[in-house]
């Protein structure tokens, strides 16, 4: 196994470019972290500026988690009319935040329209790969430095936390 990737988490940091037509190669860190043989995988609409790419299985048990809690909101809450907007607002935020899509040959994807303009980052651009743990994120260059001197300050704290179990 090679460093940075294991068989439950990715850690490591990447830089790479997308190519004219929007496509990234992924390191192989990463193409190993999803699976040598992974033919798909989900994107989603992280944060501004960032895209995360789950395992399908990984993202299907989140998805089913959200899924049955927010069904368990709505039989609860049917007849109080204004949970409504809030069941229907998380609904909707949910279905267009995610799409599978395809890995290709050498380990590619393409960014697909509608996450391309929420990534902020053009053709041919620069992108950096962040291994998250759980998933791998996709981040506009400058985003991910804002994101890291914002919250840095807090690492320590929530190294402290996550380490004590």
């Amino acid at each position: 196994m090679q460093p940075g990737s294991h068989e439950e988490a990715i850690i490591g940091e990447f830089q790479r470019t997308l190519d004219d037509r929007y496509r990234l190669a992924l390191p192989p860190e990463v193409a190993q972290f999803l699976g040598s043989d992974a033919t798909d995988a989900v994107l989603v609409k992280e944060r501004d500026r960032c895209l995360s790419l789950w395992k399908p299985e990984t993202w299907n048990q989140h998805f089913e988690k959200f899924a049955n809690n927010l069904k368990r909101q709505i039989a609860d809450d049917i007849y109080e009319s204004r949970r409504i907007p809030d069941v229907q607002r998380a609904a909707r935020l949910l279905s267009a935040r995610y799409r599978r899509i395809q890995i290709g040959q050498r380990s590619r994807l393409l960014i697909p329209e509608g996450f391309r303009e929420f990534l902020s980052v053009a053709a041919n651009g620069e992108v950096a790969i962040i291994g998250a743990g759980v998933c791998v994120e996709i981040w506009h260059p400058e985003a991910w430095l804002a994101y890291l001197k914002t919250d840095l300050e807090f690492f320590n704290e929530s190294f402290r936390n996550i380490a004590a179990g």
